[in-house]
């Protein structure tokens, strides 16, 4: 396709949290959507991270996604694409006032959502059991035919919460804030992560799906070890230059001009500091002196 090119390839999957670190990460075929994958992040990432809201992008979204959701108390806050394109669907009876009368669409299937509701709660037992993965069940779902009672009242599920999710979007700016700051570290993350992956001339050649998950774990793993090292020597900074809170919260662990990715990686365990101390902070004097 016009992003990955005609070459046959994969996309690293990856959840990061509000603190910077990935905590997990999926190997997904380069041409799949990612909505089917949001939920198998949230659920089985065996961290101790407790988690309350979940940004994406268009790509992360379906009503599907946002149907399922609920059940496992996630709040769902996309960012979506052409909004005032998208409908917001009312429960039978309810009118919309007249600011908000050209964005409705069809009234919401109640009597599909009360008629399948027991397969509903059966399905997001199997999924919270690991039973069936999300991703496994929502790419079935979608691939149902669209009388599929199931897939119907998931989706009208979905399209109660994606209304109630634009009108909030559409009056919360403390919301859209949110939601881009969470995506600006997502994209910050998938930059360092470019960076690092730089062998083979940034080509995944490896076929068997283990080993390619091994690269992304890998990867994952190099792109925690320099937040970790980061937040080491800011936390260090920021002291030593008494920088004020408001602003040090807007500082990302997330650069790398300081660390020297390629050319010769020589271990001198002399030079090393004693354990639970840190190098010297560079100063401009240190680097005007070197």
């Amino acid at each position: 396709n016009a992003r990955n090119g005609n070459e046959p390839g994969v996309s690293f999957y990856t959840h990061v949290s509000d603190q910077y670190d990935p905590f997990a990460s999926r190997v997904i075929a380069a041409t799949a959507g990612e909505a089917p994958y949001v939920l198998d992040g949230l659920l089985y990432h065996a961290t101790g991270l407790s988690i309350e809201e979940h940004y994406t992008d268009t790509g992360g979204a379906s009503d599907h996604v946002f149907g399922l959701m609920p059940f496992f108390g996630y709040r769902f806050a996309p960012r979506l694409r052409d909004l005032k394109d998208r409908r917001l669907h009312l429960l039978p009876g309810q009118e919309a006032g007249p600011l908000l009368a050209g964005m409705t669409g069809d009234p919401v299937a109640v009597g599909h959502v009360a008629a399948h509701w027991d397969e509903l709660l059966r399905l997001t037992t199997s999924i919270r059991s690991g039973t069936a993965t999300a991703s496994a069940m929502l790419r079935r779902l979608s691939a149902y035919p669209r009388q599929n009672g199931l897939a119907l009242a998931l989706r009208e599920v979905g399209r109660i919460e994606r209304s109630i999710f634009m009108l909030d979007w559409l009056r919360d700016l403390d919301l859209r804030r949110r939601t881009q700051a969470g995506l600006n570290k997502g994209e910050a993350r998938n930059a360092l992560a470019r960076a690092l992956f730089f062998n083979q001339l940034g080509e995944l050649r490896d076929r068997r799906f283990e080993n390619q998950t091994y690269r992304a774990s890998g990867l994952n793993l190099l792109v925690a070890a320099i937040i970790l090292w980061n937040t080491r020597y800011l936390e260090q900074a920021v002291g030593a230059l008494s920088i004020p809170e408001d602003i040090a919260r807007h500082i990302a662990p997330l650069g790398w001009e300081h660390i020297s990715l390629t050319g010769d990686y020589r271990w001198n365990v002399e030079s090393r500091p004693d354990p639970g101390q840190l190098r010297p902070l560079r100063t401009p004097s240190s680097l005007l002196a070197a």
